[in-house]
């Protein structure tokens, strides 16, 4: 029979759930002041007071099962990196709150308050076929559920590239809109300049010409082979890849005969703090899409090349 305290039973996991227990506690306070969980939460991680783990059973604990915010999904229509107008309208919606969750090509799970648009920074862009999640909850009284249904959809419209009109219903008239301040022309210290610039950086996508006759289960192998190399001496970086402008989650799907043939180009995009080692990546990936492919395949199993 499960036992769900069984994990309590050692001294270290009791204070790791105590210490998110006393964390939880915390955020209600900040929300119960009327605060944006993806502000809070950000904040927190920017400052290493809480692992990126703690996130979706936050959001789980607090957005959904305490204060019961209204939620649906969706997949981003086309890649988004302009947020100006996004961010611009909601930041008129004094009387919802939104979150939201959205979960990137790599992997990561990134929270969005879409009234701040320095939150907006943390997504870098929104990738096509990637998954939103959509929370909002009716700041009055009064929780009026069909509102906060109405505020989800025009999210969803939004990023869908579609206008939208103002609800009145929205807005609350004795509440005025926080406007962020400026944004200084210069960081005031430099070890905040290296978090800002880090929040931010991705290569620009570098194309990969094949030069095999087709794309096929043999490259593909090879592919996975260099990635899963560049992940081992890199592991804080994502490798991104894209065909046709889409975002491709398994290598694997890249093996369809006839699909992806000589003289075709796949994208790649390095994410991270701290990139490197893109120039080797380019070079073995090209490498991988040609006849010379063998190469990468004969170390034996379960080990991992060393490339970089």
């Amino acid at each position: 029979m499960e036992n769900a305290f069984y994990m309590l039973a050692t001294r270290s996991n009791f204070n790791k759930a105590l210490n998110h227990f006393f964390k939880v506690n915390e955020i209600v306070d900040e929300l119960e002041a009327k605060k944006n969980l993806a502000d809070v939460i950000n904040a927190q991680l920017d400052a290493k007071e809480m692992m990126k783990d703690q996130v979706l059973p936050i959001v789980g604990a607090v957005i959904r099962d305490k204060y019961g915010y209204s939620c649906d999904s969706c997949n981003v229509h086309v890649t988004i990196t302009d947020f100006s107008k996004i961010s611009g309208e909601t930041v008129k919606w004094t009387a919802v709150d939104i979150l939201l969750v959205y979960y990137n090509p790599g992997g990561e799970i990134v929270l969005i308050n879409p009234k701040n648009a320095s939150s907006w920074d943390r997504a870098r862009e929104l990738t096509k076929d990637q998954l939103v999640v959509i929370y909002a909850s009716h700041r009055k009284a009064e929780k009026n559920k069909q509102i906060e249904k109405e505020a989800i959809k025009a999210i969803e419209e939004m990023l869908a590239g579609k206008d939208v009109f103002i609800n009145k219903d929205f807005i609350d008239q004795t509440v005025a809109p926080k406007i962020e301040a400026p944004k200084p022309a210069a960081p005031a210290t430099p070890a905040q300049a290296a978090v800002d610039a880090a929040k931010k950086k991705m290569t620009p996508k570098y194309s990969v010409q094949v030069s095999n006759e087709l794309f096929h289960n043999g490259n593909v192998e090879a592919w996975k082979k260099i990635v899963e190399s560049f992940k081992v001496s890199f592991p804080e970086l994502d490798v991104l890849i894209f065909y046709e402008n889409e975002i491709i989650n398994d290598i694997n799907t890249l093996f369809k005969w006839g699909k992806v043939k000589h003289g075709d180009p796949i994208f790649f995009q390095v994410a991270g703090e701290n990139i490197r080692g893109v120039s080797k990546l380019q070079k073995y990936l090209y490498e991988g899409a040609s006849p010379r492919y063998e190469q990468f395949l004969k170390l034996d199993p379960g080990k991992v090349l060393n490339l970089f």
